[in-house]
This record gives C-alpha cells, sequence and structure tokens, in this order.
C-alpha cells in the first residue's frame, strides 16, 4: 500500500479546491489497494505489471513481455481517458504506464517517498517534468533542476468524535487501544508477533489489529474467540482515520506512507522493517532521530513487542516525546503546494 497512500492525499488535496477534477487510478489485478481506491470514488483501471530482478532470473525474462504488453495497454488506456497528467509514488505497475506518457507527451510528476530509491523511480525520473522528495536527503539523488522537497502528502485524518471512532470498534470508554498493522497484504511475521504479545498486554487494553487480507486469518479468528479486547480486521478504508485517532501506539512495518500518517498525528511508533530492504533505512532513520522505537524481525519475538509497548503505555511522556520527534523529522507536505505543482505542470 506504500505508493498508494501519498497519491490518495494528492488527490484529496486538489479536489478541496477544484471538486471538478476527475481522477483515473492504474494498478494491477492483484494489487490490496482497489478497495481503498474505490472507496475514494476514483474509478480503478488494471494492467499487466511487470518487475525487473536485480539478479539472475528466467522469470525477468517472463515479465519484460508483461511490461511490452502493459505499454500497449497504457497507451490505449492514454488514449481514452487523455489525462493532463500522470503522478506516482513509485511501483513497477507505473512503469510503462509513464513510457506511454512520454510517447504521447503527457506531463509526469514522480515522488519519492522512502529514502533509498527504488529502480521504477529510477526510470521514471528520466522522462518526468518534476519530481518531489518526501526527506530532504533524497534531494541528491535526482536532477537540481526539477527536483523539490516536498515532504509527504498526507491524508486528512483528524477526527472530530473519538466517542464515534469507538462505536465503530465495539470498545468500551476510555479503555487504552493499540493499533497493529500488518499492510494491506498482510506481514506474518507482525501478526504473529502481536498474537504472542497480546497475552502479556492488561486484558483492558483494546486491540485492533489489520491481519491483510491475503495471509490466513484462522489464528486471529480464534484469538477473537478467546480475548474480547482483540479486534482484528483484514482491511479498512475510510475506518482506518477512527483506528488511527483512538490509538495510543501504532504497531507497523516501516513502509512510508505509514510512518508520514502517524507523523501526521504526532502517534507513538514501534516498526518492524522488512530486514534487508529499503524499510530498514526508513526505520533506522527514525531509530538515529529518536522517533521511533525499532525491532528487528530477525531476533525479536512477541515477548520483546509485548516489553516494548507496556513500556510506552506505562510513560506517557516518552510516548508524547516520540510522536513529537516523528513529526518534527518528518512534517506533511503543505496542501497549497500540492496544488500549486498540479497547477503549473498542467498549466490549469
Amino acid at each position: 500500500m506504500g505508493p498508494v497512500v501519498p497519491l490518495l492525499a494528492i488527490a484529496e488535496k486538489y479536489r478541496r479546491v477544484h471538486p471538478e477534477t476527475e481522477f483515473v487510478w492504474v494498478g494491477t489485478k492483484t494489487g490490496a489497494e482497489k478497495e481503498l481506491v474505490e472507496s475514494y470514488k476514483i474509478p480503478f483501471f488494471t494492467i499487466n505489471a511487470g518487475k525487473w530482478r536485480r539478479y539472475f532470473s528466467l522469470m525477468n525474462i517472463v515479465d519484460m513481455i508483461k511490461v511490452f504488453f502493459a505499454f500497449w495497454q497504457s497507451l490505449f488506456l492514454i488514449w481514452h481517458e487523455k489525462p493532463d497528467l500522470l503522478i506516482t509514488a513509485g511501483g513497477f505497475v507505473s512503469v510503462p504506464l509513464h513510457l506511454a506518457g512520454a510517447t504521447l507527451g503527457v506531463p509526469a510528476w514522480v515522488h519519492q517517498q522512502d529514502l533509498r530509491l527504488g529502480l521504477a523511480n529510477r526510470l521514471m525520473a528520466i522522462t518526468a517534468k518534476k519530481i518531489t522528495v518526501a526527506l530532504r536527503d533524497s534531494l541528491e539523488d535526482f536532477p537540481v533542476k526539477k527536483t523539490e522537497w516536498l515532504g509527504n502528502p498526507v491524508r486528512d485524518l483528524n477526527h472530530p468524535n473519538l466517542t464515534a471512532a469507538r462505536l465503530k470498534f465495539n470498545l468500551p470508554p476510555e479503555m487504552p487501544v493499540i493499533l497493529a498493522l500488518g499492510g494491506g497484504t498482510g506481514s506474518a511475521r507482525i501478526n504473529k508477533m502481536v498474537l504472542e504479545a497480546m497475552p502479556n498486554w492488561p486484558q483492558n487494553w483494546q486491540i485492533i489489529h489489520l491481519t491483510g487480507k491475503t495471509r490466513p486469518h484462522e489464528l486471529s479468528d480464534r484469538a477473537g474467540a478467546l480475548f474480547p479486547n482483540y479486534h482484528p480486521y483484514q482491511f479498512l478504508t475510510t475506518d482506518m482515520k477512527d483506528a488511527y485517532a483512538l490509538a495510543e501506539v501504532v504497531i507497523a512495518r516501516a513502509g512510508f506512507a505509514t510512518i508520514t500518517e502517524a507523523a501526521s498525528l504526532s502517534k507513538a511508533l514501534v516498526l518492524v522493517p522488512i530486514s534487508g530492504t529499503h524499510q530498514e533505512d526508513n526505520a533506522n532513520l527514525l531509530d538515529k532521530n529518536n522517533a521511533a522505537v525499532v525491532l528487528d524481525e530477525r531476533t525479536d519475538d512477541g515477548l520483546k513487542l509485548a516489553q516494548v509497548v507496556k513500556e510506552l503505555m506505562e510513560l506517557p511522556e516518552k510516548r508524547q516525546n516520540l510522536g513529537v520527534r516523528l513529526k518534527t523529522v518528518l512534517p506533511p507536505a503543505k496542501p497549497e503546494r500540492i496544488v500549486a505543482i498540479i497547477e503549473e505542470l498542467t498549466n490549469k
């Protein structure tokens, strides 16, 4: 879900100023984002998606064929929809689309979220008219003349009525809430750690756990029957705002979209990055700035998670400081600048 959230935020900010604007989303048939995108009343189209592996694999040949077909699908889609602008925040499904857009003269805006530059954005940046980055350190990865430090676009997650939010999840009043995010497809490691940690937490703590759509749910369903304070969900769309509003602590992978949303609300974060990936870079950046608690999925277990969360819940000042530091390190993109960039690129 990483590239999805900032793009939805861009659409949300621009629609507030130009409500007549039409957005079209391009994803894959297997993507977990379709339900979320359609909840924003954005039409969802699919194309083939390839993936280039930076090691020898016969699947690279198969995926190059997929990219070739995706390019022609993209040409037809652009011809049919006639967009004024293409916007991406990464992901290989965007590569053939932006290549087709460059062929047809459609301007492109590429947004870089993570600290580590991915191959997809590296390729699309070549023809992009505008590049923005979430982190100042990422400016050095792109051409100076067309690159700008923007911050990360964030959806409006403020919630004025916490009582109503509790009712949505059937939570008792005034009980502490822990939010665990397995991601759109689900993190088996986080799911396991949360289930291991839960018996070590007070039973009045309410656990909202997003397990993911593609993971087995037998264990979480069984836990839900045993622990009345445990509330598993495969996925949330508009109710995500309610879950964030209630959470005292957020447990998640270290994808930049989740980190940015938590930062916009000054939430205390416990991160379990996927080892050996860009998520470790993201988590290490926050760890160095005392802006999150970081666990190692290879060596830490549910007991360690239980201890870390207990400490944060018992020390509200530490929890608050983590949230403040997180927002300081990752200030959200200014809505007026998002609008201005689109207007500049579309000559509106």
